[in-house]
């Protein structure tokens, strides 16, 4: 649960009533006895402890329900060493002398948990929790447990698919056959005073005649959201269990800079230096907007004396000296709004990595060096946070206010500040890229205003000498 050294592992599924979060499964028929999740399968191993022994890969639990009629089920449950999915394989034998049909049920239950950190700035209070499935024809659903009623009952006829409940990092999922016929369902209950949600898959039917068998075979992931090992599942959709964002062009871009960080990791060992990485990559695609940004800031900054003659001389008269000054602008080739245009990629990239990283459970308890030890927890000594107001106090100075009104002014040198603040209680791999980012930043917009400085030097000694 935490990176203390013993500490105990992480515990997703419980019968607790406040931490209930259950996965079962059962058959209905109709007119014919059939084990239910509550009651009806009996082990059927001859030893009850049973363990992966040493060396072994796969460990293989049966149980078996026994009907009036002759008809018995045996369930096998299938482990394999560091898989998370468990294979469930009912076999349906029918001895008796007339048909027997059922349907199996596979459902996902639980109490929604609290939240272990809580606050504006938590990551967990704003990861999504709720059921989710997937569908070939309709793809990635979900529904928080606040809207279970309100948004109206699921019914849906499904070929394939999954159903799940997902949390921050973790979550568990039904995971049937690609040719079952299942209907999608889910249900709001109410058990010893506290609000149970529950996402069932009904299905598929078999009917079997005397004398000859069936089965029917489902995978149950129960663990964390681990790209890799979901994609090993080679299951449509199941990726999009890690849940960068509702919006699919968010989700995609997120899916992208994710990949790019993961084979970063395998280059640098650490997800720290793998997100310091990410910038420099970053950096070097969005150069061209940069470096129109920093130029403009740079053409202005050269300009701010005479922005300041043209303040004195037409005094409280606004009108006429934002005419003038726009006049400037045109006369010297000045874009106002060109160092404020590159921002808009950056601030959607920024959003973009927020939900990544915070999502992104491979870089929880993950350190990156000397203090922090869990990119995905805040910096216990708010260095980075302290890093930050130092960088954008230094760009502030760098980046002239031309024609900004002087109470906007004094707002925004509180700006590193505001910043730092909430930067404090985000988690450090986020506030490790923005200072990267930012660092950066600081160096190229430095070296554009000396370099544009210089040029403006030589370009007058030129004309001097005309």
């Amino acid at each position: 649960m935490t990176s203390e050294p013993n500490s105990p592992p992480m515990r997703l599924l419980a019968s607790d009533s406040t931490l209930f979060f259950v996965a079962q499964s059962g058959w209905v028929s109709q007119g014919n006895a059939a084990p239910t999740h509550e009651s009806g399968f009996r082990f059927a191993g001859t030893q009850r402890n049973v363990v992966l022994a040493d060396g072994a890969r796969d460990l293989s639990v049966p149980f078996v329900w026994t009907g009036p009629n002759g008809v018995t089920i045996t369930r096998t449950y299938s482990f394999r060493r560091g898989d998370y999915a468990v294979k469930v394989r009912d076999e349906v034998v029918n001895a008796s002398a007339a048909p027997w049909s059922g349907f199996v049920y596979r459902q996902l239950s639980r109490v929604p948990r609290e939240l272990v950190h809580k606050g504006p700035f938590s990551p967990e209070q704003y990861s999504f929790q709720g059921a989710a499935w997937y569908s070939p024809t309709d793809k990635y659903e979900k529904r928080k447990f606040d809207d279970f009623a309100d948004d109206g009952k699921l019914d849906k006829q499904v070929t394939g698919g999954w159903i799940a409940m997902l949390q921050h990092h973790f979550f568990a999922a039904w995971i049937p056959g690609t040719k079952d016929q299942g209907q999608f369902s889910l249900e709001q209950l109410h058990a010893g005073g506290l609000p149970q949600y529950l996402i069932r898959d009904l299905g598929p039917g078999v009917t079997v005649a005397p004398g000859a068998k069936a089965e029917t075979e489902a995978r149950l992931w129960i663990g964390p959201k681990l790209v890799k090992a979901i994609e090993a599942q080679n299951v449509q959709g199941l990726d999009r269990a890690v849940d960068f964002s509702s919006y699919s062009i968010f989700a995609t871009l997120a899916n992208g800079l994710f990949w790019l960080l993961e084979k970063l990791h395998n280059l640098f060992g650490n997800w720290g230096w793998a997100i310091i990485g990410l910038v420099v990559l970053l950096k070097l695609a969005l150069y061209p907007l940069s470096a129109a940004q920093y130029k403009s800031a740079a053409k202005m900054r050269k300009f701010q004396p005479r922005v300041a003659q043209l303040k004195e001389r037409y005094g409280e008269d606004k009108q006429k000296f934002q005419m003038a000054l726009m006049e400037l602008y045109k006369k010297e080739k000045i874009n106002p709004v060109g160092g404020c245009l590159p921002l808009l990629p950056q601030m959607i990239i920024f959003m973009t990595l927020y939900w990544m990283l915070a999502e992104s459970v491979e870089l929880r308890h993950a350190p990156w060096m000397l203090w922090i030890h869990d990119l995905t927890a805040r910096d216990p000594f708010f260095v980075l946070p302290l890093m930050n107001i130092a960088i954008m106090w230094t760009t502030q100075k760098l980046t002239p206010m031309t024609g900004m009104d002087p109470a906007q002014a004094k707002m925004m040198q509180f700006m590193p500040l505001i910043f730092g603040v909430i930067l404090a209680f985000l988690p450090a791999g986020l506030v490790l890229y923005q200072v990267a980012n930012g660092g950066l930043g600081l160096l190229q917009q430095w070296l554009t205003t000396k370099r544009y400085a210089e040029e403006s030097v030589t370009a007058g000694k030129d004309k001097g000498k005309d």
